[in-house]
């Protein structure tokens, strides 16, 4: 440990007493209802999973469709591992920096190539599947949801979107 209090590593110095912020964080954690809503709310999260070649984190433009959130990729890039059935998570998320506010929803599940005939069909119809990038992203990748979370924070309202869509 050097005078200063921190121990150094290879690539970066790390107090050895971490200094905790005198700014509370207050949260709300969301229904189910508002979590799903809030989901629904929004067409680009980011996916994450434990790829071959280690963790991966990729922003993608999405559905909810069928119970399950849809997304399209190459069958040659990176996102095309999650063809086989893959624990993942999915984050979306509404952050306000000014105001030091915002929601989270979190959903964990597997992801794997959409299979069903129909539903393919249907898929090609749906607005939200609709990829952002370019170049050819013909397969389908639906994520079952297996558990759903979320926190509002900053405030301990929820929010409106949710308010509105909750049943």
């Amino acid at each position: 440990m050097s005078a200063s209090g921190y121990r150094a590593g290879p690539e970066r110095t790390v107090p050895s007493h971490p200094q905790r912020s005198n700014r509370r964080i207050n949260y709300v954690d969301l229904t189910l209802a508002e979590c799903q809503t809030l989901l629904e709310s929004r067409d680009v999260g980011r996916i994450g999973w434990n790829a071959g070649h280690g963790p991966q984190i990729f922003p993608v433009s999405y559905a909810c469709v069928a119970e399950l959130i849809v997304f399209r990729t190459s069958p040659f890039g990176v996102l095309s591992e999650l063809v086989r059935p893959t624990q993942v998570v999915f984050e979306v998320d509404d952050l306000d920096a000014t105001q030091h506010t915002g929601w989270s929803v979190i959903a964990r599940g597997r992801g794997q190539a959409v299979a069903s005939p129909a539903l393919l069909t249907h898929l090609w119809t749906v607005d939200g599947a609709e990829p952002w990038a370019g170049g050819v992203r013909n397969v389908f990748i639906g994520i079952t949801v297996e558990r759903l979370t979320g926190r509002s924070f900053g405030s301990q309202r929820v929010p409106s979107v949710a308010r509105r869509g909750a049943h």
